[in-house]
């Protein structure tokens, strides 16, 4: 057998080591040169569905790869998000992540994933706030009248909610935190048979994303107090904020965003970003947010940076109203 100069064996062992590192390097560089999953955590035909089958297709353009998006339901999304959470941190499997997913399951939850840890930010996408709507035969006029009328009859007026835990259950705790009022959660199985049940003066209040109550606000059906953004809604700009209506500084807004797992190439993060950003300002794709209720964030929030910043301060805001009001996951 053949000896090899101490010096020559060193060298060519440290070579061999380091041939995984500069193959990943190599790949990132190349990046992309197969097909990209984006995992979506929830059923087909749902908003965060429809928000990663626009992005996908217009992605594929800017990518020169097939962007396949994959509906992964179950647990509240967290079936999904936590298959993206155990991908290789390639760039080839992402997620379609929200509020619910990356900020309310890790309050709620036992997760065998880190909701912060172990995923790294790609871009804030779009949000939209809550709509607070009441049954037709409620008295109070305004959002103050509302507040009013619940604080003269505590425990009498019942909330319908789309699930414990879900957006509308949060958004009705952090609401009676905020204005001391008290009044009950009725759980449905999502917000379809709920707004029925409020259109039919079963129930006395909803929070609910804009776009299911919107049709019934239109016919008369029910009342709108206000949403809870800090801008109007473009599809609806007679509905005040809850600023304007007088609850000062009431925000809730479910916002959607893109993440890979952790330890993704800082290059492979970047041309996904930039795909997205791209995709964000197709005016046809703007349109049809616009049309779902959503604003996508302004131009100088879609960095990576920007998105780990905001989930930060998202979980510093609601997890100590999720504990207060002793929620937890079905």
């Amino acid at each position: 057998m053949m000896k090899l100069p101490r010096r020559t064996f060193l060298h060519l062992a440290a070579g061999a080591a380091a041939l995984p590192a500069v193959s990943r390097i190599a790949g990132a560089q190349s990046y992309p040169t197969r097909p990209i999953t984006i995992v979506v955590p929830f059923p087909a035909g749902g908003p965060t569905d429809v928000i990663g089958r626009l992005l996908a297709e217009h992605m594929k353009t800017s990518l020169g790869q097939p962007v396949i998006t994959e509906n992964v339901s179950g647990a509240a999304g967290s079936i999904g998000v936590g298959r993206v959470a155990r991908a290789a941190p390639d760039g080839y499997t992402l997620c379609v992540g929200q509020w619910g997913t990356h900020v309310v399951n890790g309050a709620i939850y036992a997760l065998p994933y880190d909701v912060l840890k172990d995923f790294d930010p790609i871009l804030l996408i779009s949000s939209n706030p809550v709509m607070i709507v009441a049954k037709k035969t409620m008295p109070a006029e305004d959002l103050k009248g509302l507040i009013a009328w619940l604080k003269a009859n505590p425990d009498k007026a019942s909330q319908g909610t789309p699930g414990v835990g879900g957006a509308g259950h949060i958004v009705g705790a952090f609401f009676q935190s905020v204005t001391g009022t008290r009044f009950q959660f009725v759980p449905y199985r999502g917000s379809a048979p709920a707004l029925q049940d409020l259109v039919a003066g079963q129930i006395d209040l909803m929070f609910d994303n804009p776009i299911t109550p919107l049709p019934h606000v239109r016919a008369g059906s029910i009342k709108a107090y206000a949403v809870t953004g800090k801008r109007r809604l473009a599809t609806a700009p007679n509905i005040p904020t809850a600023d304007e209506a007088g609850l000062s500084g009431f925000y809730a807004s479910n916002w959607f965003a893109l993440f890979s797992a952790a330890g993704t190439p800082k290059n492979v993060i970047s041309k996904l970003n930039g795909a997205v950003m791209s995709a964000l300002a197709d005016p046809a794709i703007r349109r049809k947010f616009t049309d779902l209720g959503h604003e996508i964030f302004p131009h100088e929030q879609q960095t990576p940076d920007a998105l780990g910043a905001f989930q930060k301060a998202e979980i510093e805001k609601w997890w100590p109203i999720l504990k207060a009001a002793n929620i937890k996951g079905e």
